[in-house]
C-alpha cells in the first residue's frame, strides 16, 4: 500500500510540473540546411508570480523586503537578479539546447550575436515563477516563454513560433537562490526544444 502511495504521489507531481509546448504559428520546413541559429533573448514582456507582477514591481517590492532585514542586502540582490540573466538564464538555455542537438549528432549550433545566421530565434520571457526554498517545504520555478524564430534580416517575419508554458526549474538537492531555479527552468525549456526540433524532424 505504501508502495502504491508513493506511486502516486511521484505521478502527481510529475504532472504538476509538467511542460507544455505547442506550435501556435508556422512550421520547422525553415530549418532544413541550416547550420547555425542566432539567438536572442528579451524581457520586455516578462510579468512575475501568480499576482503578474511587472519586471519593475517585482524587483522594487523584492529590494524593500530585502533591505528591511538587512541594509543593503535588498540593493546587492537586484544586482544579482540582472546579472543572471546573462550570466545563468541564457547560458543554460543555449548550453541544454545545443547538448541535446550535439548528442543526437544534429549539425546545427545555437548561439548568440550570429549575426551571419538567416534565422534568428527570440527566447522572449512573458512569465516567471521563482519558487521557494525554506525550513519546511519548497517549490521548483516555472518559466514560460515564447520562441519565436524570425529572419534575422526581416524580424518582422515570423517563421515558427512556439509557446513554451510553465518549464520547470529546480536543482538537485534544492536550491536557496531563485535565480538557480530559474535557471534550471530555462535549461528544460532548452533541452525541450530541442527534442523537439529533433521530432519534428527539422534539423
Amino acid at each position: 500500500m505504501k508502495k502504491v502511495l508513493v506511486a502516486g504521489f511521484m505521478l502527481v507531481s510529475a504532472f504538476a510540473m509538467s511542460q507544455d509546448m505547442d506550435v501556435t504559428k508556422g512550421d520547422f520546413s525553415f530549418l532544413k540546411d541550416q547550420k547555425e541559429i542566432n539567438v536572442e533573448f528579451t524581457y520586455n514582456n516578462l510579468k512575475l508570480m501568480k499576482d503578474n507582477l511587472t519586471d519593475e514591481q517585482y524587483v522594487s517590492e523584492r529590494v524593500a523586503d530585502l533591505n528591511k532585514k538587512g541594509t543593503g542586502t535588498g540593493d546587492n540582490w537586484k544586482k544579482k537578479w540582472y546579472a543572471s540573466r546573462d550570466l545563468l538564464f541564457e547560458t543554460k538555455f543555449l548550453e541544454l539546447v545545443n547538448v541535446v542537438l550535439t548528442k543526437e549528432k544534429k549539425n546545427v549550433t545555437f548561439q548568440e550575436d550570429l549575426k551571419s545566421a538567416k534565422y534568428t530565434l527570440i527566447v522572449d520571457a512573458v512569465w516567471i515563477y521563482p519558487g521557494y526554498n525554506v525550513v519546511m517545504a519548497k517549490h521548483g520555478a516555472k518559466v514560460s516563454t515564447v520562441l519565436r524564430f524570425v529572419e534575422t534580416a526581416n524580424p518582422n517575419n515570423v517563421v515558427l513560433e512556439i509557446k513554451s508554458d510553465e518549464a520547470p526549474g529546480d536543482v538537485f538537492g534544492g536550491s536557496f537562490s531563485n535565480e538557480d531555479r530559474i535557471g534550471e527552468g530555462y535549461a528544460k525549456t532548452g533541452k525541450s526544444l530541442a527534442k523537439m526540433l529533433i521530432k519534428k524532424k527539422g534539423v
